[in-house]
């Protein structure tokens, strides 16, 4: 049975069909084994013991990619995935449903750990993992691509991102938001012809709604029967258009694009379970100046606010300024709209920082204006362990005329079950 099948660079050395040991599960949820050649192979859908048999073997200088043709031995970490897209349309957003959830939350730990090890140069154990309390049915938005004319609306296909494969239900997201969906599916020819994207989402107080984002400028004609149709079925949603380059707009349902339309932690139980232990890692914050960095609509702010600090937030998306203050508080809160770089150097000094940047991380520009103000404490929040790394790395080395602070503590939390996304928390802290 050929199973290395060589469809870029030269074809592999030693028998072509021997089999695989998986390892372990790398970053991004790709198991990890050796070819025959000595190169590292990057396999998806597998786990750490599984012995199989691969085919589209995709090879480059010094490792490879491949897929599974055959599972040989499956390891005792491997269960049958929940849901029929996972293997049936090889749907890319979970990579991890093959793995039992002690087998999920133990390579996450990995995940954090071996990055702070690797790219933060750091001498740490893998951390502490907090599980979430439910494995299905969190996520609070879907983010959905629309090709053929609104014919296929749904998610990419594993390693396939041109590739869209029209959806039913996602088992990860909330239940109420699936049901819209199942409305919106059977009702699609009411969407814009020129839809190109649909974000479903539940909001803190239970409302649903639908953005829908649009290519070019022409109106959306028929949402006003789209979101009667909805209250027929008995899951009304507030209906919003985004044009273009342009400003959300609502069509049915609500006068205001908010929060619809403004980053919200998908998983909110969770997530506030993060803050939480991010903030009390802080310990009493009354009297001191805080810096809350990527603030979102406020949430982080207003605790801080609530426990007597005097707190300047940074937030780029001003649609999420006017929320934030919408919510309050507004004692002991200056708020900035607009990107931290070019904003926090011109902050005054902080005694603890809490900051919670995009997958991207901290620009250097941000790391050197924190390690500049030298607080006592900084809580990071993380949700990509490499980038986290990184800045820490940065941090860590702090700066001249000063020791630089110490990591003083790590945990994980697994926001996502079944997928290879993780959460982390670090607090550093002053040194003396």
């Amino acid at each position: 049975m050929a199973c290395y099948r060589a469809v870029r660079g030269a074809p592999l050395t030693g028998p072509g069909d021997a089999p695989v040991r998986i390892l372990r599960i790398a970053s991004g949820g790709d198991g990890v084994g050796a070819l025959p050649d000595g190169r590292t192979v990057f396999v998806p859908r597998t786990a750490a013991g599984d012995l199989v048999t691969l085919c589209r073997v995709r090879l480059s200088k010094t490792f490879a990619r491949a897929e599974v043709l055959d599972i040989v031995e499956p390891s005792p970490d491997r269960v049958e995935p929940a849901c029929p897209h996972f293997g049936r349309e090889q749907c890319g957003g979970c990579q991890l449903q093959q793995l039992s959830m002690p087998a999920q939350l133990a390579a996450k730990r990995v995940m954090v750990g071996e990055a702070l090890r690797r790219i933060g140069k750091l001498e740490v154990e893998d951390p502490e993992i907090e599980p979430a309390a439910v494995a299905w049915g969190y996520r609070n938005k879907v983010t959905l691509t629309v090709s053929d004319g609104a014919r296929t609306i749904g998610f990419h296909r594993q390693g396939r991102p041109g590739d869209i494969f029209d959806l039913e239900r996602c088992l990860i997201a909330d239940p109420a938001l699936m049901d819209l969906w199942s409305a919106v599916r059977e009702h699609r020819a009411l969407l814009p012809e020129n839809a190109e994207q649909l974000v479903l989402r539940r909001d803190r107080d239970g409302g649903l709604h639908l953005v829908v984002r649009v290519r070019g400028q022409t109106a959306w004609r028929s949402a006003a029967l789209l979101h009667v149709a909805l209250v027929r079925r008995g899951v009304p949603a507030v209906l919003w258009w985004v044009p273009e380059s342009g400003a959300p707009r609502a069509m049915a349902g609500a006068a205001e694009p908010y929060p619809a339309t403004v980053f919200e932690q998908v998983h909110p139980a969770m997530g506030d379970r993060v803050r939480t232990w991010a903030l009390s890692q802080l310990g009493r914050v009354a009297g001191l100046k805080a810096w809350d960095l990527y603030a979102g609509v406020g949430e982080t702010t207003a605790r801080l606010a609530a426990g007597g600090a005097e707190v300047e937030s940074v937030e780029v998306d001003p649609r999420a300024v006017v929320e934030a203050t919408r919510r309050g508080p507004a004692e002991r809160v200056r708020r900035h709209a607009g990107r931290a770089e070019d904003i926090v150097p011109t902050l005054a000094p902080a005694d603890v920082v809490v900051t919670n940047p995009p997958r991207t991380g901290m620009d250097g520009r941000v790391t050197d204006a924190i390690a500049a103000a030298g607080p006592r404490k900084i809580a990071y929040i993380s949700c990509d362990p490499a980038t986290l790394a990184r800045d820490l790395r940065r941090l860590l080395s702090g700066i001249p005329a000063s020791p630089p602070p110490r990591l003083a503590a790590l945990r994980a939390f697994d926001l996502f079950p079944q997928t290879a996304h993780v959460e982390s928390v670090a607090i550093l802290e002053a040194v003396g």
